[in-house]
């Protein structure tokens, strides 16, 4: 046994972004499945216990991080990291029969790496079972000096945030926060010296502005962006009477929860910057159920964080949103007319607009448990707020202000997969989404698709709020505490639910122990049935669910569709790709496969591209009818192609010549088709 594998067993019996409910990325390579742990005879339906999450102590977690701090060096050498690479301990989770799942950060010759973190889970006895990557690219000679200097690197980022109008509002109103920062960005392409600039002031909305610029040292050239304050929407006034955590001081009382970290609710008083005040009465009676009431937003506000709180702790064993028994802060009455609230992880708090209109104040269940949960998120996965995986950190507050909302069981705020059902924010009484059907929001998606990651991320968050819905209630129609729901599916076949319960327990441990901030659907799949497998074996009717909740929203084939028999196709001829020039084509022979192609073909493709946003890649079937893969995207401008694809080629023979047609079709930069591979 190491010192690392001691060190682990010794520690086994002890135990940064802000986001919105209204409209503000990157690939991962997720450990396969490696349940070790399970029962040699899993009971069907039930969980492996050892497989479940253990309650942790804010002290036993300090514990944990304690000795996975000390033994952080050797466990870089044991994963193969270079000299100048260096470890630093985020987050630890640790399962009833042992299992530690230690999240990293890295940092390269003392600069942050960007896209580098990683989840290392070990067995009880310290060994290393699986490793979830951000990126699996290779950290060595990054060169540490730049050619740009600060001052550049800020006034390139500033062009950015005014072109980017619907992140920042105009010109005059953003700045930045901090100088820049030098980094190493990571998270797509070669890993390549950067400066992250941090540009505030307001969004359109009057959301306060956060946008993180990451521009190359070298060129100033713009390599990603996000927003750090992730806002939402909900509803408020319908949770009843209900018991608050106060606390007497002297003669007076204050909405300070002590039974839950301390967790204070204040009042901005339509103020857009500061704490505010401490709500604090002569009695313990809070507000009256009426908006005009200041106390009424207050009441609902810490309301909703006490059941978040409460879910955490007694649903996954954990003790406030970082662990740690701390607990984060409530502001009320923000602004003037603002129909929003967000997370924000530089204060560490929740914040909430009174609305406009029709809308009224937003500090229903579902938004203090949407808003909370970008918390939470943000301390395990840090799901980047962009793309793809902006998609999954908007979905993942979405699908546990629903579970928040079912934990209730309040009777004037029922538990449904609806959400901001309450608020009429479209001046009708419809929700602002559904996860049933999500494209009935007039913008969500309902399916996956290779442009998805293009899409806003609250309108990309749609398949994973569906596959949620899917996974916990099942296809087709079915009324839910009176709410009447009609679910399709992608390739129109049934979906078998499993319940809302286990549905929500994978999420979670996916989300702590197999996400990482570069997650994207393809990875999430891959990391929900690994979990899946750990809880209720590669064999259970609930690891098949979840396959097939996933193929219903067009992420990965369904057990045997298609004649699907696992079979794997390469090619790794390297193919030149010209600059703005005609398509580029390599072939691929498949033979041997009995029948069509399955209705969810994976094509992995490998493209080396200094610029992704000009290419266009098509797989192009035996009969050549071509199957669009990704389009040109002018704001992509990431590098290289490093995906996985999922296709319907059910229309086509599997036998015969395959082709990666690639075009670049932009004048600026070369690259070339290092290879694919088809899994028939």
């Amino acid at each position: 046994m190491s010192a690392t594998s001691r060190r682990r067993a010794t520690a086994t019996g002890a135990l940064i972004a802000a986001a919105a409910l209204l409209g503000v990325g990157v690939q991962t390579t997720a450990a396969t499945a490696q349940p070790g742990s399970a029962p040699a005879t899993p009971v069907a339906g039930k969980a492996d216990p050892g497989a479940l999450p253990r309650s942790l102590s804010p002290a036993a977690r300090t514990a944990l991080i304690r000795e996975a701090d000390a033994a952080k060096a050797e466990t870089a050498r044991d994963l193969g990291l270079g000299a100048r690479e260096k470890l630093v301990v985020r987050d630890v989770v640790q399962d009833v029969d042992g299992t530690t799942h230690t999240r990293y950060e890295r940092t390269y010759q003392g600069l942050p790496v960007l896209g580098g973190d990683l989840v290392v889970s070990a067995s009880k006895s310290g060994a290393t079972e699986t490793v979830s990557k951000a990126s699996t690219a290779t950290l060595k000679d990054v060169s540490t000096t730049a050619a740009l200097t600060p001052a550049k690197a800020e006034k390139q980022a500033l062009s950015i945030a005014r072109e980017a109008d619907s992140k920042a509002n105009g010109a005059e109103k953003i700045a930045t926060e901090s100088a820049p920062r030098k980094v190493v960005w990571m998270a797509k392409g070669t890993p390549t010296l950067a400066y992250e600039t941090v540009v505030g002031g307001f969004q359109h909305d009057g959301t306060p502005n956060e946008l993180h610029v990451v521009t190359d040292a070298a060129t100033g050239a713009k390599l990603y962006e996000w927003q750090a304050v992730e806002n939402g929407v909900g509803n408020t006034q319908y949770s009843g009477q209900v018991t608050l955590g106060s606390t007497a001081s002297g003669s007076t009382y204050n909405l300070t929860d002590g039974g839950r970290g301390n967790h204070r609710t204040y009042n901005l008083n339509r103020s857009t910057s500061g704490t505010g005040t401490l709500f604090s009465n002569s009695t313990d009676t809070w507000g009256n159920s009426l908006p005009a009431n200041l106390e009424t937003a207050g009441a609902d506000a810490a309301y909703g964080a006490g059941l978040t709180w409460d879910y955490y702790k007694n649903v996954h064993g954990r003790t406030g949103i970082r662990g740690d028994g701390v607990g984060a802060y409530s502001r009320v009455h923000y602004s003037s007319g603002y129909v929003n609230a967000f997370w924000q992880d530089s204060c560490f708090c929740m914040t909430y607009g009174d609305g406009s209109g029709n809308a009224r104040p937003l500090t229903s269940i579902d938004v203090a448990a949407h808003e909370m949960t970008h918390g939470v998120t943000s301390v395990t996965a840090g799901l980047n707020y962009s793309g793809e995986s902006g998609g999954l950190n908007e979905a993942t507050s979405d699908i546990f202000a629903a579970a928040v909302e079912f934990y209730a069981d309040n009777p004037n705020d029922p538990g449904d997969y609806l959400v901001g059902e309450k608020i009429n924010i479209n001046g009708n009484g419809t929700p602002l989404r559904y996860m049933d059907k999500p494209s009935k929001d007039g913008a969500s998606r309902d399916y996956w698709s290779s442009t998805l990651g293009n899409v806003d991320v609250h309108y990309s968050s749609g398949p994973a709020n569906h596959w949620f819905y899917l996974i916990s209630e099942g296809s087709g129609a079915k009324t839910v505490n009176g709410v009447a729901y009609d679910s399709p599916t992608y390739d129109g076949l049934p979906v078998t639910g499993i319940g809302r319960d286990k549905a929500a327990q994978i999420w979670f441990k996916a989300l702590t122990t197999k996400f990482t901030s570069t997650t994207n659907y393809a990875a999430a799949r891959t990391g929900t049935l690994a979990v899946t497998a750990d809880l209720y074996g590669a064999d259970s009717a609930e690891y098949k669910s979840v396959t097939d909740a996933w193929a219903a929203i067009n992420v990965g084939p369904r057990p045997g569709s298609g004649g699907n028999t696992g079979t794997v196709f390469s090619s790794n001829t390297v193919v030149a790709i010209p600059d703005n020039g005609p398509a580029v084509t390599s072939p691929l022979a498949v033979s041997g496969i009995t029948g069509n192609a399955p209705s969810a073909l994976q094509v992995d493709v490998d493209i080396t591209h200094t610029w992704r946003g000009d290419l266009v890649v098509d797989l192009v079937g035996p009969s050549g009818t071509s199957y669009r893969l990704k389009g040109s995207s002018g704001g992509d401008s990431a590098q290289n192609v490093v995906e996985t694809y999922f296709v319907n080629a059910s229309s086509e023979t599997a036998n015969g010549t395959w082709q990666l047609k690639v075009q670049d079709v932009a004048a600026r930069d070369t690259g070339q088709i290092n290879g694919f591979k088809l899994t028939f």
